[in-house]
């Protein structure tokens, strides 16, 4: 899901990683404790899920551990993404600077993410002896053994920020740098009498304006969402930043979001088994020998993946390489193969088990069910609406020399993909009918995905399974470091009224809840440009889902207009982040994609329209 990829800056190659790695004393055993965590907490859950229901037993103290274990991961894993620079960041702006100004400016923004991270570690471990006093209710241990995973991960990942700093930075670039924060720090210092008059306009200046510096910049999402609200409390408010820790606490801690990791570990072990693979060659014989039918396996691959794996990078990545050659061959331009890989990747986050759903559930306090339910059907409206366009520009395909597949092959890969097929129904069924929390199903699924791997789809080795846990604890650090400093950036943004005041003008909009559904998605289109989907969820659900809600809109009806609203605006061009992750995977210039994806982005918007003006689309199977 998380979609971390490189337009935004994200090396997952191994040669990629290698050299971006610092401070390799301190990332080993973080790596390995990482690792032993994840697998605590699969089996944690595992064995909570037998006890309850094969038992009947419940386990009282198991989900205090996990969360304890989960926090922990967190951290550490948000100092691996820092090691292998895997860390959610938009380098589109930063490109367009010379060679010169970008080795400055990239020293600037990680001197900026240290300075963060060395002002947050004293309320953080004030926080950690606050809360030595509040003991837990099964252990009934200090809730000081669990919050010091926030002081002890902002310590080691100020070590290895500054270790990278030191290793590739200029000594002149490190003193000019550190003199320009230290002078802006300075100057908002003396001016904050003034600030604190300012009201609403600090707003604009530190949660718009320091963020969006921040992003042009190349400074990793998670740090410009925290750098823009510590700077908001410390210079415009007398809030104290000590209360940032707790909300930061709070955002990575629902006991919702333990699906994540499992999630994105179920995503590793959908690749490294070649079940996805399996699923692409038996669409690929059951419909490649029809006009378009190539599009049609694309797009209807990316849907049965998506409910696999939970990630639109695992997606594109998986269905890709088995389908570009063949679709080469009958004549399909890259550029096009692209727009249809980038724009069928959007309705990714609508087929459960989405981790875009999960974290939506949790801020929003919406029925992950009732969301895994309706993100199915959204889903069929989007791929029917890619379909009929990939249908109208197949025209003129060449079919020369394709046959349809015997009933041999199609049943022999029907059995080899019967086993994968069989999981997104699985996870949905499970959610959507209360038999199993998304928690829950998702140590199942791995489970079962791991023992099917391991039977019919070749295994997986040691190392490589070792490998799995840490990117996965790596890439669970990146996203839930995002939720963390977002929901503190959104907690700010509350405390100043602006949300009152906008739920205000928002309901007295002329035309009712089609007009309030015409702004959402404007805005959740442009956020979806710029910040990717998980933390544009986390600083607008809480301001916008309350207003939905006032004006009569069913609450999983909305949460299917802004998923998709923000799906499209990810994958469009030239700021949205997705589009440049599928010219990646697919090999194509951005440049040269461009030009093809518009088709298919005003084919989404039609899919949009229809999803957001009938909301018997999302909730008719409620």
């Amino acid at each position: 899901m998380a979609a971390i990829g490189d337009a935004i800056s994200v090396s997952s190659s191994e040669e990629a990683a290698a050299q971006g790695r610092v401070g390799s004393l301190l990332i080993r055993p973080i790596e390995v404790v990482s690792a032993l965590l994840l697998s605590l907490i699969v089996v944690l859950l595992l064995g909570g899920v037998a006890s309850r229901y094969i038992f009947s037993i419940p386990v009282i103290w198991i989900d205090e551990v996990a969360s304890i274990s989960f926090l922990w991961l967190a951290m550490l894993g948000s100092a691996i993404a820092i090691d292998r620079n895997e860390h959610l960041r938009l380098t589109l702006f930063l490109g367009m600077f010379p060679e010169k100004a970008q080795g400055f400016i990239q020293t600037l923004a990680s001197l900026g993410m240290a300075t963060f991270l060395l002002v947050m570690l004293q309320p953080a471990i004030e926080y950690v002896m606050e809360e030595w006093y509040v003991t837990s209710a099964a252990l009934n241990i200090p809730n000081s053994f669990r919050v010091s995973a926030i002081a002890f991960g902002f310590f080691t990942m100020l070590l290895l920020v500054l270790s990278y700093v030191v290793r590739t930075s200029r000594m002149r670039d490190i003193l000019v740098a550190s003199l320009l924060i230290a002078a802006v720090a300075g100057a908002f210092w003396l001016l904050s009498p003034t600030l604190l008059r300012l009201g609403h306009i600090n707003i604009l200046i530190f949660l718009v304006g320091v963020v969006a510096v921040c992003l042009a910049m190349g400074v990793p999402i998670a740090f410009c969402f925290g750098i823009g609200t510590l700077a908001f409390l410390a210079f415009s408010t007398r809030v104290p930043i000590f209360v940032m820790i707790g909300r930061i606490d709070e955002g990575m801690s629902s006991i919702i979001l333990l699906s994540v990791p499992i999630f994105v570990l179920l995503g590793c072990v959908l690749d490294a088994t070649g079940m996805g693979k399996a699923i692409v060659d038996f669409l690929a014989s059951l419909l490649g020998h029809v006009r378009a039918g190539m599009s049609y396996v694309l797009l209807g691959s990316l849907f049965l993946v998506s409910g696999i794996s939970g990630s639109k990078v695992s997606d594109m990545a998986t269905v890709a390489p088995a389908l570009f050659p063949e679709m080469k061959r009958r004549g399909h331009r890259p550029r096009e193969m692209i727009a249809l890989l980038a724009t069928g990747a959007a309705m990714a986050d609508t087929v459960p088990p989405s981790i875009v759903l999960i974290v939506l559930g949790s801020v929003a306090g919406v029925s992950i069910a009732g969301l895994f339910t309706s993100g199915f059907v959204v889903a069929m409206v989007l791929l029917l609406v890619l379909a009929i366009l990939a249908r109208w520009k197949a025209a003129r395909e060449s079919l020369a020399g394709v046959r349809r597949a015997p009933l041999s092959t199609i049943g022999r890969t029907m059995l080899i993909a019967a086993p994968a097929l069989v999981l997104p129904f699985l996870i949905r069924s499970a959610v959507g009918g209360g038999i199993a929390t998304a928690t829950e199903v998702s140590t199942i699924a791995v489970l079962y995905a791991l023992l099917v791997g391991i039977f019919l789809y070749g295994g997986i080795g040691w190392r490589k399974f070792y490998g799995m846990l840490v990117e996965t604890a790596a890439l669970s650090g990146a996203i839930l470091l995002i939720l963390g400093t977002a929901l503190a950036m959104a907690w700010a943004l509350t405390q100043t009224g602006f949300a009152q005041q906008l739920a205000a003008v928002m309901t007295t909009l002329p035309g009712g809840w089609m007009s309030f559904m015409a702004v959402t998605v404007v805005v959740f289109l442009i956020l979806g440009c710029v910040l990717e989907g998980l933390p544009a969820i986390v600083l607008m659900a809480p301001l916008m889902f309350p207003i939905a809600k006032n004006l009569g809109i069913n609450d999983v009806h909305y949460a299917m207009v802004v998923v998709t609203a923000m799906n499209i605006g990810l994958m469009t061009p030239p700021i949205g982040i997705g589009f440049y992750i599928a010219c990646k995977i697919g090999g194509v210039s951005p440049d040269e994609a461009m030009g093809a994806i518009w088709p298919y982005i005003v084919a989404l918007l039609v899919g949009l329209v229809l999803i957001a003006s009938i909301p018997a689309i999302s909730t008719a199977f409620l």
